[in-house]
């Protein structure tokens, strides 16, 4: 009798704890994935702050190399051993939503006080095609027109609205400054190499009734909005005669030197635009072109995958991390801009002229295509068609017409 008791103690031990280590060790446990640069990073402090806040749930954050995170992060999908949470891009979302991989958040966003302290149009510009969300935003980055102020102050100019406006702006700041006859200083730095779609977008796919849609890049529109950007070099000589071949760093070391008074970029470069510049560098939204504005949206989120064990505790971290003075200490990390309206308001890691280019810009920021197309336009199509139309070997209609051609086949 004394041997079926303590059997029985025993098993009933075992039982208990073998409860126990699966609701808290195993089913409060959440395993989230992001990329950060640094090593140095606020990550543990929000883990501690969040774990001392939320008793019973353990996050176990690790930070995955960019150079194999969507590779390794498809592979775990598929081996299923993903992680519960992880940070992720809108061109990543149709593959997971293939993949079956991700939860959809709609109904949580319903009931999650924090939704309203989102900057405006976040939600919209991170939902799938259907309108489900399963992202939840995180940070973000939207280009803008940054300006020369002293420049435009010593030429009696205020920052362009209109593309009109720009041109004009442009033209008069193109001169030879030292009187050796030569130009050196020109209006707009454009950035013709790769990479610089989001410069001709801004000037092109702004107009109406334009976009990437069939024969929208071939219609009167879109074809004048490209011949705009020819002849802003070719007739008013307005950009560096270097601007077919200019990639990131000539435009920024050019705009930092004083050889161009304009150029696009987003919020990543102010830092170093202050240090170089000072009060001589300012930033306004890119002009009205068209009919319309157009600029482009950077983006990161969060999104809890389907196979978390424990859904609610993976929300609850995925919540945390887009809350007032967390997500403020998460983008001091990132350099990017919270996506909270509470910690822009009291934002400082930027000057605040460029986090409000940034956040008036946020009306009129779009994504490109969300296809596999658009890898194609950004490192090939666009480049090589942008520079033989820049010189003259094809015209704006020939260009565009490679353009639509690869995203309407």
């Amino acid at each position: 009798m004394k041997t079926i008791t303590r059997t029985s103690g025993l098993a009933a031990a075992l039982l208990a704890s073998t409860v126990l280590f699966a609701g808290t060790a195993i089913g409060q446990e959440v395993n989230f994935w992001y990329h950060f640069d640094n090593a140095d990073n606020p990550m543990s402090d929000l883990v501690a702050k969040f774990e001392a806040a939320n008793p019973g749930i353990t996050i176990n954050a690790e930070n995955v190399p960019w150079n194999s995170y969507y590779d390794q992060l498809y592979t775990s999908i598929v081996a299923d051993n993903g992680p519960d949470v992880a940070m992720v891009k809108m061109t990543a979302q149709p593959r997971l939503i293939e993949m079956g991989a991700l939860e959809p958040i709609d109904d949580r966003l319903a009931g999650w006080a924090g939704k309203a302290d989102i900057q405006d149009d976040l939600f919209n510009l991170t939902a799938a095609a259907d309108g489900t969300h399963y992202y939840l935003p995180v940070q973000y980055v939207i280009l803008y027109l940054y300006y020369r102020a002293d420049l435009f102050a010593d030429a009696g100019l205020t920052p362009p609205t209109t593309c009109d406006e720009f041109r004009s702006a442009a033209v008069a700041l193109t001169k030879d400054t030292n009187g050796d006859g030569q130009i050196d200083q020109y209006g707009f730095g454009f950035r013709g190499g790769k990479g610089g779609h989001d410069h001709w977008a801004s000037f092109t796919v702004s107009r109406d009734g334009v976009g990437f849609g069939p024969g929208e890049l071939t219609s009167a529109a879109g074809v004048a909005g490209t011949q705009f950007v020819l002849g802003l070099f070719q007739k008013d000589k307005v950009f560096p005669p270097s601007a077919p071949n200019d990639g990131f760093k000539e435009v920024i070391g050019a705009f930092q030197g004083g050889t161009t008074a304009m150029t696009i970029h987003h919020i990543g470069s102010s830092a170093d635009m202050v240090k170089a510049l000072g009060d001589k560098v300012s930033a306004v939204p890119v002009p009205e072109c068209g009919g319309g504005h157009w600029t482009a949206f950077g983006d990161e989120s969060t999104a809890v995958f389907s196979a978390a064990e424990d859904k609610d505790a993976a929300w609850k971290w995925t919540a945390f991390l887009s809350s007032e003075g967390n997500n403020a200490k998460f983008n001091e990390a990132t350099g990017q801009l919270p996506v909270t309206k509470s910690d822009t308001a009291n934002w400082t890691l930027h000057d605040k002229r460029f986090v409000d280019a940034t956040t008036a810009s946020l009306p009129f920021a779009h994504l490109y295509p969300n296809v596999s197309e658009t890898a194609d336009f950004t490192n090939t199509v666009w480049p090589i068609a942008m520079q033989r139309a820049l010189i003259g070997e094809i015209t704006a209609e020939e260009m565009n017409a490679e353009i639509d051609a690869l995203f309407n086949k």
